[in-house]
């Protein structure tokens, strides 16, 4: 796996797939920046081996050129990211854009429009992908949240740069961090899988069971396996034709010598509100017209010793519906274990939209080993999928 590290950028003009699809405002302003900030190691890398960039990206999902979706919102707030002048260009190909990039001197950063002005990005046209290919003169995708979509920029476009073509270091640490968990990772191994339904996990459970050593079941498919087994939960959400899937998993996970760690006990409202009567009660006892929205105290408790036990530790999906205040404890000391175990030695890897957001909303971005920017991208790895993006990089 060659990354930009294997390569001296001097006197060359890279061209860099970054992931620059930010949350805007009404007011067009950057509301999170990280995204913009994971990238700024790889540039800078190129910029002071006396190298230029070229940063092409996309944003949002325009239908046309729109101008709402303009990269030319967030010139501003890149620039004071990475600490460098960026000029914008107003296109992505054409004469005007290689025009540019033949001016481009060292030290300097380009950002091209929003590729996905041309369709022919998301189709993953070849023609389009050669006609970006000349906008540089060593290809870095640096963009792992798109590398599971073969798009012109993320994919197709590999094939014209040959010997001339790495991975810059996010994408380089997202693949070395699933590679922990995955395959060298350190044992005890602890997969921490929450979210609303079975369905949408099982493709990932059913490959990571031959490689873990515990697997803790939160958030709202907790009850489909609990149902599954003769319990009681009232009226918690629940995929009632996924029962047999369910005990199958736990089946599958005695075969591998896979402890399964469930809820023992539950914060329970009789509506779905944060301002709703609330219990705790245990989870195979749930009353009807009572919902679980959250993990008890014992099963805060339960779940801390098995974290604190591991050595390596994915956590993807919160044990309850922490946008609510009233129901954010179970995840919050989930938050709290992981950045203690970490503390003391353990590499923990966090990703999935819910997760991320929990993570940052509590504050333990920093208190993890790593914290994944690809939310689809990193669920397909996990899956066993080898990313076209990476696949194109190897080839």
């Amino acid at each position: 796996m060659k990354t930009i590290n294997d390569f001296d950028f001097n006197n060359k003009k890279a061209l860099v797939r970054v992931d620059f699809n930010v949350p805007l405002n009404s007011s067009f302003e950057v509301t999170d920046t990280t995204r913009i900030l994971t990238a700024k190691p790889t540039i800078l890398k190129i910029l002071e081996d006396g190298g230029s960039c070229v940063l092409m990206s996309h944003l949002g999902r325009p239908k046309g050129k729109q101008n709402e979706f303009s990269l030319q919102h967030i010139v501003k707030q890149v620039e004071d990211s990475i600490g460098v002048a960026v000029t914008f260009v107003p296109d992505s190909i054409g004469d005007y854009a290689q025009q540019q990039v033949d001016n481009l001197q060292t030290g300097e950063v380009l950002l091209l429009e929003n590729l996905r002005f041309y369709e022919q990005e998301q189709a993953g046209d070849i023609v389009f992908a050669e006609h970006l290919s000349k906008l540089g003169d060593i290809y870095v995708n640096d963009a792992f949240g798109t590398a599971h979509r073969a798009h012109a920029s993320t994919t197709i476009i590999a094939q014209f740069f040959e010997n001339r073509k790495c991975f810059g270091l996010l994408m380089a640490k997202e693949i070395d961090s699933i590679k922990k968990v995955m395959e060298t990772g350190n044992k005890p191994i602890t997969a921490i899988l929450g979210g609303a339904k079975v369905s949408s996990k099982i493709t990932i459970i059913n490959h990571i069971l031959d490689k873990i050593d515990h697997l803790i079941i939160g958030g709202g498919m907790t009850f489909t396996f609990i149902k599954a087994q003769g319990g009681q939960i009232g009226n918690s959400l629940v995929e009632d034709d996924k029962l047999d899937l369910a005990l199958e998993i736990l089946s599958k996970a005695k075969q591998n010598n896979v402890q399964v760690h469930l809820p023992i006990d539950a914060v329970v409202a009789n509506t779905f509100s944060n301002d709703a009567d609330t219990k705790i009660v245990n989870t195979n006892q749930i009353p009807k017209g009572w919902m679980g929205l959250d993990v008890g105290i014992e099963t805060q408790k339960e779940f801390a010793k098995v974290v604190l036990n591991s050595k390596t530790i994915l956590w993807n999906g919160p044990l309850g519906v922490f946008e609510m205040e009233n129901f954010a404890n179970g995840t919050i000391a989930l938050g709290q274990a992981i950045a203690k175990a970490t503390k003391l030695g353990a590499f923990s890897l966090v990703g999935g939209g819910d997760s991320v957001a929990a993570v940052k909303q509590f504050g333990f971005q920093n208190k993890v080993s790593y914290v994944s920017t690809g939310g689809g991208a990193m669920l397909e790895s996990l899956e066993g999928k080898i990313l076209p993006g990476v696949k194109a990089m190897l080839t």
